[in-house]
């Protein structure tokens, strides 16, 4: 049977990205959609939404409110099944042509945070983002019932689409690519000069640096252990972590800014442990740092929480109170490299591509095509 593969805008990199990745190497006979692609040459694709030749590309915040209409008009396709990789508005889409009425799935990383979940998002605390979450709402729900079969990328989106959507849905969680982290890090020169200047130990911090990674209490997690802390990534909090690091542990924290994949892998085996303390849909870092072989102190809430085993992987902190903290770390520092590396092997490519198969398989062969609801 032939498919038809939909995501949103396609950047050079990003989670969502390595989801649709994956999906074009399972199915690679699928045709390919998106609103637009900006992925610097890293995906190809059969076409774009009619966005994908005005400004407004350039511009996403001014582009949602015409998204559900850009994904209501794409090309006549010859498919058995769609599939939807979504995050804001591609379980809208529907093609002309003989897809039309072929089955549609739906791989949600999350219904539109900003629209569904502002206090999760930024993004939706302007007064622009609550007036088009007031009008699409109704619309996106509507939309949501057309799949045939939708699966959240966690326990914790699942919920949120039985909120949002009133769908139920079964929980596929996303691929990682573990078996890059398995092998030892091969650093070039410059970057065993960056090793060079860090202490042989440290708790790490790695993610973009914005407000919601939480990545201060990174820091008072090493100052409650008594423990460097490196921080790896760059954004636009840089200048108010560096400024709290300061403050609260002198010249106990050290910045690598934007580290190279060898980098970052030399890292997190170099540390006692990764320090994720966002609420995240899922997390792939915590993932990556257990396939490295390094327990993990995460948030009790949230994605990471359905990847870590308390006491086996890492230690899942409530209140990150400074006694929980340190608590934490002592815990880390006694785990086993090889429980890590274990955990980290059942969300590896390949169990993802032969869940996805099933799945599509048994979506597809029960799916009663005449009965679909159209918005």
């Amino acid at each position: 049977m032939s498919g038809a593969l939909v995501h949103e805008w396609l950047a050079p990199r990003g989670g969502s990205e390595n989801v649709f990745e994956a999906l074009t190497r399972i199915f690679p006979d699928a045709a390919r959609y998106c609103l637009w692609n900006d992925s610097d040459g890293r995906f190809s694709v059969d076409g774009e939404t009619w966005l994908a030749k005005t400004p407004l590309r350039r511009r996403k915040a001014a582009a949602v409110p015409l998204m559900p209409l850009a994904w209501r008009t794409l090309p006549p396709v010859d498919a058995d099944w769609v599939l939807a990789s979504s995050h804001l508005f591609a379980h809208h889409a529907r093609f002309a042509g003989s897809a039309r009425e072929a089955p549609k799935l739906v791989y949600a990383h999350t219904p539109a945070r900003y629209i569904w979940n502002p206090e999760l998002d930024a993004r939706g605390d302007s007064l622009p983002a609550r007036m088009a979450a007031s009008a699409l709402k109704g619309l996106d729900r509507r939309r949501a019932q057309e799949p045939v079969a939708i699966a959240a990328n966690s326990v914790f989106v699942q919920k949120r689409i039985e909120d949002a959507w009133h769908r139920d849905c079964t929980v596929i969680h996303p691929p990682v690519d573990v078996t890059g982290f398995l092998r030892p890090a091969a650093p070039d020169q410059r970057d065993l000069d960056t090793l060079a200047r860090l202490p042989e130990r440290f708790l790490l911090g790695f993610s973009r640096f914005i407000p919601y990674k939480r990545l201060e209490l990174v820091i008072d997690a090493g100052i409650a252990a008594g423990v460097p802390v490196v921080l790896a990534g760059a954004g636009p909090d840089e200048a108010r972590l560096r400024a709290f690091a300061d403050e609260r542990a002198g010249g106990a924290v050290f910045f690598v800014p934007s580290p190279g994949a060898e980098l970052y892998r030399a890292l997190l085996q170099r540390s006692i442990a990764l320090v994720f303390p966002a609420v995240e849909d899922f997390g792939i870092v915590p993932v990556e740092a257990m396939a490295a072989g390094r327990p993990v102190i995460a948030n009790a809430v949230g994605g990471a929480a359905e990847t870590i085993v308390h006491g086996r992987t890492g230690a899942l902190v409530e209140d990150w109170s400074r006694d929980e903290m340190r608590r934490a770390v002592e815990l880390a520092a006694t785990l086993s490299p090889e429980a890590c590396r274990a955990q980290a092997m059942t969300f590896s490519e390949e169990v993802f591509a032969d869940r996805i198969r099933q799945w599509v398989a048994d979506s597809v062969d029960g799916a009663h095509v005449p009965g679909l609801r159209r918005a």
